[in-house]
């Protein structure tokens, strides 16, 4: 920081002391945490194109949970790593608990358009993602292509506590995006398999 800077900061904000410390330190928590009461969910969508039809896909369509094989390691240091999925997921208000390394999600399905749409809550959330992540649900969309071609589109909704926004938001995204792509590729070599 240069000494026009710091004067400019002590000009604005006083002459930094012991005593003062805790008391900037609350109030930038305070400034943190009002930033999350107005915070809103994040949505992220990431997209796919498999070769096989709307059907094929739909049947196809699983968890990520229980796909095969563990993740690719920048995924393991980044998010939990799943281990395997319990319950029913064929049905609105259907339950799925997913076992994590670390912990799971309970997961509930709130609306299904057989062939096109798969929509779940996370109901219950007992395990850390991203550093304090608050995931609320997702969904799969599916989308007809003239040729025969079907477009799969994953979205995840999440509320972060991370701040400053304007750094975290990019990074969560990417991370988000980077998640997706592997899950989308690996449900897509699967159904394209047969």
């Amino acid at each position: 920081m240069s000494e026009e800077m710091k004067a400019a900061a002590i000009e604005e904000l006083g002459q930094p002391t012991t005593e003062a410390a805790p008391q900037a330190a609350a109030a930038m928590e305070e400034r943190r945490e009002a930033s999350t009461e107005v915070a809103q969910w994040v949505s992220v969508v990431t997209k796919m194109v498999f070769a096989a039809p709307p059907a094929q896909v739909w049947d196809g369509l699983v968890f990520y949970e229980e796909l095969g094989g563990r993740p690719p390691w920048h995924l393991r240091l980044l998010l939990p790593v799943p281990i395997r999925t319990e319950g029913k997921v064929s049905a609105v208000g259907n339950e799925a608990t997913c076992i994590y390394e670390g912990g799971h999600l309970l997961k509930r399905i709130t609306r299904i358009e057989r062939g096109e749409l798969y929509e779940f809550e996370v109901a219950e959330q007992a395990l850390s993602v991203g550093g304090g992540m608050r995931l609320s649900g997702g969904r799969y969309t599916l989308r007809a292509l003239p040729d025969g071609q079907t477009e799969v589109a994953v979205e995840t909704r999440y509320l972060s506590r991370k701040w400053p926004r304007w750094f975290w938001r990019p990074l969560e995204k990417m991370v988000c995006h980077v998640f997706h792509r592997y899950l989308l590729g690996s449900m897509r070599r699967q159904v394209e398999a047969g």
